[in-house]
């Protein structure tokens, strides 16, 4: 895919104040077939499959029976199929742990990555830019996908997950992907490169499989509460996150944190009057727009009775201090 900017020097700006395009190059999609799909899947995941209309999403973990996380998921109910929206380095593993659960089920499963190409369309300008090369933007609730057509190509436009700035994802054929970002570049779109992403993956608090959750995590541990429906019954791993749900809670949570010292690595810990209390998963020094200085943020796991003290309590890692705060970053 050509562009008329080097990405790699994209501006974060681009994403927080005008509209920003990328390929979705990292993402994986399985399809789910089959007449027992919506029954099967409903019991292999945290969230309620059963009750999505055709068009309709929602964000999933799909868990070990210990109630430990395997992988994250956006599922979408089509009227003939079920779409699956993982990372692309998630498809085997999720692939692996799903197959062994299908016994006298009519279901199944096809990794259909290589069929499809992406693109993100994120900013606060998103819906102009795509409006202005013909794709309507109706409002929709997030996790909604609709089929559009667009020059006489099919393409499935999707409202993503968006806790800072809206975000859109367009998937169609790979020459139909290129014509739109041909026109969203032409329409005044800016490209942006991975580090960008990432840098607005941190302030929004998106936490990422593999990076920020593992498979030793449980769900509330992560705090991606919409991910989780209590009421729905049962699920493989249904019972530990019930139990949590009931005693009120696990012992470490998902949080931010603003550095003040050398940037860390991550895996970096964080230690409270000489005893370890948190792990960083992920740490980034960003230049937001209109700021003289760059801020260094992190995401990572804190136990909770130093998360309730940390007012009074200072957190500190080799050469610097860290403060735990609420996500999404508050943007000026």
């Amino acid at each position: 895919m050509t562009t008329p900017l080097q990405s790699a020097n994209a501006p974060l700006a681009a994403l927080l104040r005008a509209a920003a395009v990328s390929p979705l190059d990292s993402t994986g999609w399985v399809r789910v077939t089959g007449s027992d799909r919506l029954r099967w899947l409903n019991g292999m995941l945290t969230n309620h499959i059963q009750q999505l209309t055709p068009g309709a999403g929602c964000y999933n973990f799909a868990l070990n029976a210990q109630g430990q996380i395997q992988a994250d998921l956006t599922a979408f109910v089509e009227s003939d199929s079920i779409l699956i929206e993982t990372g692309s380095d998630q498809i085997e593993k999720l692939l692996d742990h799903l197959n062994r659960f299908i016994i006298m089920d009519d279901v199944e499963l096809a990794d259909i990555t290589a069929e499809r190409r992406g693109l993100l369309v994120a900013g606060p300008d998103a819906s102009r830019l795509l409006a202005a090369i013909g794709l309507s933007c109706d409002p929709t609730e997030p996790l909604q996908l609709t089929h559009i057509t667009w020059r006489a190509a099919a393409v499935d436009l999707i409202h993503a997950h968006s806790p800072l700035v809206p975000r859109f994802e367009l998937w169609a054929d790979s020459a139909t992907i290129a014509a739109l970002a041909a026109d969203l570049f032409a329409a005044g779109a800016i490209a942006v490169s991975p580090v960008a992403l990432d840098h607005l993956r941190i302030l929004e608090g998106t936490p990422r499989f593999g990076t920020d959750i593992t498979d030793r995590n449980l769900p509330q541990e992560t705090g991606q509460t919409r991910a989780l429906h209590f009421t729905k019954g049962c699920y493989l791993g249904q019972e530990i996150v019930e139990r949590i749900h009931s005693r009120g809670g696990v012992h470490r949570a998902f949080s931010g944190f603003v550095l003040t010292g050398p940037l860390p690595t991550p895996g970096a810990v964080l230690e409270a009057e000489g005893k370890p209390v948190a792990e960083l998963t992920s740490v980034a020094s960003i230049q937001l727009p209109d700021q003289p200085a760059p801020i260094q943020l992190a995401l990572g796991i804190i136990r909770r009775e130093a998360l309730a003290s940390a007012e009074v309590r200072t957190l500190t890692y080799p050469g610097g201090s860290a403060i735990p705060i609420a996500l999404p970053y508050a943007v000026p």
